[in-house]
């Protein structure tokens, strides 16, 4: 399906609890599927800066993720919250001797592509009704954040755009944004 054929290109916030919830019920690699597509909702990570982040990129003591954006982006420090906090530590506990978070069987790097494969088959067991793929992620994050009333100025930073015009995005489509216009 190309991406003109889609009807929408970002999951709303019960879509993206069922597939996490899809994950944790999964076959294998339950917690790490999970944390994986938690934080790439989360903080709006493309697929290359969630598969590239290394252990020193975690302050699990302050709750902060240094992240290092790709394709020129903005690098910035987020807050990790409690189900965050506690994905991670989960992951990290399982595999303690290596560099990166998230790993492959092999305990190699994980590569985008199976992450675009391990979440096509959580899209498929949360039954969605279309193909996910990670992007998806986040574009999500943006459209949450927007419709959360966040400052478009506060959403370019947190995802990383060097330029607004790929922030306003997220505000142009946000419909929930018209909500409170008039008061009948």
């Amino acid at each position: 399906m190309t991406r003109a054929q889609r009807l929408r290109d970002y999951l709303t916030r019960d879509e993206v609890g069922q597939l996490l919830r899809a994950a944790k019920k999964g076959p294998r690699h339950r917690a790490r599927n999970h944390a994986m597509i938690l934080l790439a909702y989360r903080h709006g990570l493309r697929v290359s800066e969630l598969v590239s982040l290394r252990r020193e990129q975690l302050d699990l003591r302050q709750g902060l993720l240094h992240v290092r954006r790709r394709k020129n982006g903005l690098p910035s420090t987020h807050p990790l919250r409690g189900p965050e906090l506690r994905a991670l530590r989960e992951v990290l506990r399982d595999y303690p001797e290596t560099a990166y978070v998230f790993i492959s069987e092999r305990l190699a790097p994980m590569t985008a592509a199976t992450f675009r494969k391990l979440l096509a088959r959580a899209g498929d067991a949360a039954k969605l009704g279309m193909p996910i793929h990670p992007h998806m992620l986040r574009h999500s994050t943006g459209f949450k954040l927007a419709n959360d009333g966040q400052d478009t100025r506060a959403i370019q930073h947190y995802l990383g755009h060097r330029n607004i015009q790929h922030t306003v995005l997220y505000t142009q489509l946000a419909s929930d944004r018209f909500n409170d216009f008039w008061k009948d």
